[in-house]
């Protein structure tokens, strides 16, 4: 469960984010000690915090500050002081994303759970380690491994082995693929899959990695 450390000292606000958060299930803790952040949240190790800028003894960018020097979580800041000056130096600071007050909690809410998403869908684990016949995907860093040698992947190489690797056993279609390549609805040439193909494959039969994806007549590519 993502826990979110609120940094806010109007306990009416403070209040009302953390019962909307709650209805989500999220583990929400609000500051106690607005001269021990740091120590606060060191103590909590949040996924996520949620900083105004005006607050008593120390404004949110001093403990955006300190929280960089030792961490990397995700900071929304949340503030009234909402012009350019501010924002920009939210985000010079270290700050992940920037909410005006007032508020919607719903755009709150989305916003969290995007940044959530973005920052712990990749987190590494054996989770994110494909492996196919010993050739081995790594998700985290978009490269290939087959008997302990690392294989650089072209962006396009990522998409294709991702695809094709954790739906092995399934033939993916030329369509499917190029959507995967491009993101995008306006018309590819097919031509241009397969000369991203070809390359992989000459990559992978470089390293050893024989017959790795099958053709499928009529239908499209698959790894067995």
């Amino acid at each position: 469960m993502y826990k979110i450390f609120i940094v806010e000292d109007d306990d009416v606000i403070a209040a009302q984010i953390k019962k909307r958060l709650e209805m989500w299930e999220y583990e929400v803790y609000t500051a106690k000690n607005f001269r021990e952040i740091l120590s606060e949240f060191t103590a909590l190790n949040p996924s996520l915090v949620l900083m105004d800028i005006t607050l008593p003894f120390f404004n949110g960018y001093h403990w955006c500050n300190e929280i960089r020097r030792i961490s990397g979580v995700p900071i929304i800041f949340i503030s009234s002081a909402s012009d350019n000056m501010n924002i920009v130096m939210a985000m010079n600071m270290g700050g992940d994303d920037f909410i005006a007050k007032p508020f919607d909690m719903e755009v709150l809410t989305a916003k969290i759970q995007a940044l959530l998403r973005r920052t712990y869908a990749m987190t590494p684990s054996a989770a994110h380690l494909v492996d196919c016949h010993g050739v081995i995907l790594n998700t985290d860093d978009a490269t290939l491994t087959y008997e302990g040698q690392k294989i650089e992947l072209t962006k396009n190489d990522y998409k294709l082995l991702s695809m094709l690797m954790s739906h092995h056993g399934e033939a993916i279609s030329r369509d499917r693929l190029i959507q995967k390549l491009w993101e995008s609805d306006d018309y590819i040439d097919e031509n241009t899959l397969t000369v991203n193909m070809t390359r992989l494959r000459q990559k992978l039969e470089k390293a050893g990695i024989h017959d790795f994806i099958k053709t499928k007549k009529g239908i499209g590519y698959m790894i067995e």
